[in-house]
């Protein structure tokens, strides 16, 4: 499902990620963790393209990214839902229109749009808050439309860049049972982090780096 392969990314004169190689299979659950600086977030973008690689290569559900073309970017991004810390809502649309905004850019008819969005809606306890605008939620449930709008587009791969890190403990909790929730359907969840806590005990694989290099493949 995600293949990287001795994959190097240099900003000017910091080198990120060193030579990074690890498979994550269809249906996997996988923490990425390490601590500020460590290359999480560029992994992340390197998996939804919104960085090229140096050297080494990536492929995403089929898509080998040394023969991608240009045209072909947009088709790939459909098959991967992207979840941010700072949420980027669009303060000026409603909770609606910000999860079917990815789906009328796609063509989708609004009866589908309608049932989708609502489908998302359900599945992170927002349903009551689909014509509210996001100013007036609370960072949690600011989080729990991010979730939605990733995961309207029913994509194979679903990943998340520090999307506890604004959320106090009773908040990440419930984000948490949503990614389980979303990952128990057959979903392939990748979940940068640097809260341990997140992850210990579960039995879930963790990829660890540090100054840019992948040093374990463990389990939590």
């Amino acid at each position: 499902m995600i293949r990287f392969e001795g994959v190097t990314k240099v900003y000017d004169t910091i080198t990120a990620l060193r030579h990074v190689t690890f498979t994550i299979e269809k249906g996997e659950f996988v923490y990425i963790t390490g601590p500020s600086g460590a290359g999480k977030s560029t992994l992340l973008k390197l998996i939804y393209l919104a960085e090229r690689p140096d050297s080494g290569n990536i492929s995403i559900a089929g898509w080998d990214y040394k023969s991608l073309k240009e045209k072909a970017v947009p088709y790939l991004r459909r098959n991967v839902g992207v979840v941010f810390q700072d949420f980027k809502l669009l303060p000026n649309k409603t909770v609606y229109d910000n999860i079917a905004i990815t789906l009328r850019i796609r063509g989708f008819k609004e009866r589908e749009i309608k049932e989708r969005v609502y489908e998302a809606l359900k599945m992170v306890n927002l349903r009551h808050k689909a014509d509210a605008y996001p100013p007036t939620l609370s960072g949690g449930e600011q989080q729990r439309a991010t979730i939605a709008r990733a995961i309207v587009g029913e994509p194979t791969i679903l990943i998340a860049d520090e999307p506890t890190g604004n959320l106090d403990a009773d908040n990440a909790a419930g984000i948490m049972r949503i990614f389980r929730n979303i990952h128990s359907k057959g979903t392939t969840v990748v979940f940068a982090t640097h809260n341990r806590e997140l992850f210990r005990n579960t039995g879930m694989r963790v990829l660890r780096l540090d100054s840019g290099n992948l040093v374990a493949d463990e389990i939590g």
